[in-house]
């Protein structure tokens, strides 16, 4: 090309929008071109284009069945502009769209028909981030995701979905960008059933002498914990409060001893000078086994706490005993026959009486805790603990959300000053919104922020309060900072609270703050041992950074607990791939049958056929 007519466009970073018609090389001639013209008037439309434009920093590349928008602008432009194109496609429902946003070097020239062509990784990774997406998803690169968290406004769009394959084996880590009318909520099909088997494609590549030695250490590994962890002997100042038994005519009255058990133990939890084991670890036993001293040693607990609630009417009739495991003898029992409203002085006394015969030293500031009452109303309070039930259940359903989130609204308006239920109406949103068991819509957003604000505004030193703000703004906005603050704030007033511990785990494993990670892991599963979704992520954290024997063993402590469950013997299968033991993990693999819930168990099956 002569030198007069080529001219350079210097090497420096842009910020590119890929944009893609969806099944355009299925349709016919005429509507490749109609469809070419929608998108065309539709990307007209938004600001962002037009402001760029207006200042010449702005170059649009027609790609056939897309283009591409490089901004010389701002590195927010080329995500509010996807956001508008997104909104005004409400009115375009047969021009279906995907996006990807990524900012990197751009370089190239301008040939002697003046057509801009560009090259360079900026414009490639930003088609690489578009490939992973389907119909409306507007994908960033994390690149991108991570300057856009600097600021608040975007922080609540942005759902990290892990990495992703793209051409010449590249791994590209995407976030998700969506809100109400904006994106795609749905993960994308590439992120779905071979995505973390295709990461332990990598892995098998270890030599085999290396990974036996890995086994064998893991085994001495083994072996020296189970010495170490036999000699260690348990608190005398430590308990596990088990479920409580029913034994009210109406078995629909269960609902009402789950909550008296969970409530007495919460009080109890609030004592520092006691190590109190979390509801989620007790669950799995009956309300009176009868090998108490085995349970005992696998909660390392020194006592146990048993009870039975009857309910009639308005009377309640509650019976609770306390015994050493280690002999199985009774330390102290008693009845109490109260009306509903007087309920919460039951709770207070069970919480009192234990502490004593444990003779564990209570600051001024616990004895106020767990002798408070929490609302006057009982009729709310009765609507909180059906709200409470659905919390306790494991798995995060959309019906349990919903169920909780509808008992605990009626308990808040029945008593708009009830701050433990404001707080747990916060959490439920807020992890609901996380985990998407309901929509994650900006109502969804706003209700988890005004409830823990309101819990806050009544009782500034809750620590379900305290709890419920951090956790929305770790699970809401993404923002870790203040998150912890509220967490650390939490410790303080509910030293046995698994939970917080869990959160801040799962908080620090997001910020790559692995040893930290690791720290409350390990903290929170000595106060909730049986946990098993604490258990299967302390175990996929390892699983990631290649610390198989770690992995195996925290999946055999979940298998000790459901022999049988599918997903985690598929994980002990891939480990085994991931070492290369093939035949082992033929082993582990033949007698599952996974269905459409077990896509990680699939998933390894699809791997081990192609090995």
């Amino acid at each position: 090309m002569p030198a007069e007519v080529k001219k350079e466009i210097q090497l420096e970073i842009a910020h590119v929008l890929f944009i893609d018609i969806v099944g355009y090389s299925k349709l016919s001639i005429n509507e490749q071109h109609a469809a070419v013209d929608e998108l065309n008037a539709v990307v007209r439309t938004s600001e962002q284009l037009q402001k760029a434009e207006a200042l010449d920093r702005l170059i649009k590349i027609p790609t056939g069945d897309g283009m591409a928008l490089v901004f010389y602008t701002s590195l927010e432009a080329p995500a509010q502009c996807a956001v508008e194109i997104s909104r005004a496609l409400k009115e375009h429902p047969r021009l279906e769209l995907r996006m990807g946003v990524h900012s990197g070097p751009v370089s190239g020239v301008i040939d002697v028909n003046r057509h801009a062509n560009l090259a360079g990784a900026g414009l490639n990774i930003a088609q690489r981030v578009m490939d992973c997406g389907d119909v409306g998803h507007i994908l960033l690169s994390k690149h991108v995701a991570e300057d856009l968290e600097e600021y608040e406004q975007w922080r609540p769009l942005l759902h990290d979905l892990g990495a992703c394959e793209v051409k010449h084996g590249m791994r590209v880590t995407i976030v998700n960008l969506y809100a109400d009318q904006v994106g795609n909520p749905q993960p994308p099909k590439k992120f779905q059933a071979l995505k973390k088997h295709r990461t332990r494609m990598r892995w098998a590549a270890i030599t085999a002498g290396l990974l036996t030695l890995a086994a064998i250490v893991a085994g001495v590994a083994m072996f020296s914990r189970n010495r170490v962890g036999s000699t260690l002997s348990v608190p005398e100042k430590s308990i596990a409060v088990l479920p409580f038994e029913n034994r009210s005519e109406d078995k629909a009255n269960a609902y009402f001893a789950d909550g008296i058990q969970d409530e007495i133990l919460t009080r109890l939890s609030k004592i520092a000078d006691l190590k109190v084991i979390s509801r989620t670890s007790t669950q799995h036993y009956k309300s009176a086994p009868e090998n108490l001293p085995e349970i005992a040693k696998q909660l390392g607990v020194a006592h146990i706490v048993e009870g039975s609630v009857q309910k009639s009417g308005d009377a309640v009739r509650v019976n609770v005993q306390l015994i050493k495991a280690a002999n199985d003898s009774h330390l102290w029992a008693d009845t109490f026959d109260r009306k509903l409203t007087d309920i919460f002085s039951v709770e207070s006394d069970v919480a009192k009486a234990i502490a004593d015969q444990l003779r564990a030293k209570l600051t001024g500031q616990e004895e106020q805790e767990i002798a408070a009452k929490p609302t006057d109303n009982p009729e709310a309070y009765d609507a909180y603990l059906r709200g409470l039930a659905y919390t306790l259940k494991t798995a995060d359903t959309t019906t349990n959300a919903l169920g909780a989130q509808k008992y605990l609204r009626e308990a808040v308006r029945l008593d708009p000053k009830f701050a433990l239920g404001w707080a747990l109406l916060s959490y439920v949103d807020a992890a609901s919104y996380r985990n998407q068991a309901l929509q994650p819509t900006v109502a969804l957003r706003e209700e988890a922020r005004q409830a823990a604000e309101t819990a806050l505004t009544l009782q500034p030193n809750l620590g379900e309060a305290l709890h419920a703000k951090g956790y929305y703004n770790y699970a809401c906005l993404k923002d870790y900072d203040t998150a912890v603050r509220y967490f650390e704030q939490a410790r303080q007033l509910l030293p046995n609270s698994s939970r917080i511990l869990e959160s801040l785990a799962y908080l620090e494993r997001r910020r790559g703050q692995w040893d930290r990670s690791e720290s409350y892991f390990n903290e929170a599963e000595r106060l909730d041992p049986r946990n098993l979704h604490l258990l299967t992520q302390h175990a996929v954290t390892y699983f990631h950074h290649r610390r198989l024997p770690e992995a195996l063993r925290k999946y055999d402590q979940v298998l000790n607990i459901t022999p049988d469950d599918v997903d985690t013997l598929a994980y002990k299968a891939a480990i085994a791939q991931a070492e290369g033991d093939l035949p082992r993990a033929a082993a582990l693999l033949a007698p599952l049958h996974p269905n459409a819930d077990n896509l990680d168990a699939l998933g390894t099956q699809v791997y081990q056929a192609i090995l």
